[in-house]
């Protein structure tokens, strides 16, 4: 799909993930931790990925970029919806090409090929975010069209005070009835 100057020179190609590349996704996934300093926070095995997946429900779905069966890069994505549009979209949860590969349209490829499942399945958006710090990939976005909001910011709960949020029960008035 991308050609350019020696180790550029072999053509990538794209294709989604299957059960085998569970341990190659890990490993791109560890590799972006390190690249965004938060590999302590990085504690996913082979076995979660594969689960998440492959698994009974699929949680997420990855396209793969390779050159001469080398994984060089991956997309990670997944299905969220906007109530705004009343329509599906595609959240883009980890974008990551290795360093020696970078420059020669992987990314953009990756992207591409994300945008295109999106249109094809009728979404209403396509998002993602990006780190205040990575000057290079917002700029690598804001070239491809993309939008970077400047008023929303990422809300998260996780581990013990998801434990204590899922624990403190109901709200007074509120009943949680199961379908």
């Amino acid at each position: 799909m991308s050609t350019a100057g020696n180790v550029r020179d072999v053509p990538f190609t794209l294709r989604s993930a299957v059960p085998g590349d569970a341990g190659a996704v890990l490993a791109l996934v560890r590799e972006l931790a390190d690249y965004e300093r938060l590999t302590q926070l990085c504690v996913a095995t082979e076995e979660d990925i594969a689960r998440a997946l492959f698994g009974s429900r699929r949680y997420a779905e990855v396209l793969l970029a390779a050159r001469n069966e080398e994984v060089i890069g991956f997309a990670l994505f997944f299905h969220n919806f906007s109530t705004f549009l009343g329509r599906p979209g595609v959240w883009l949860e980890d974008l990551f090409v290795r360093p020696a590969h970078r420059r020669q349209g992987c990314g953009r490829a990756l992207l591409k090929a994300v945008a295109a499942i999106a249109r094809e399945r009728g979404c209403g958006r396509f998002e993602w975010a990006v780190l205040d710090w990575n000057a290079s990939a917002i700029a690598f976005y804001e070239s491809l069209g993309a939008t970077v909001l400047p008023d929303w910011r990422i809300v998260r709960v996780v581990g013990e005070p998801l434990q204590r949020l899922a624990a403190s029960g109901q709200s007074p008035g509120a009943a949680l009835i199961e379908s």
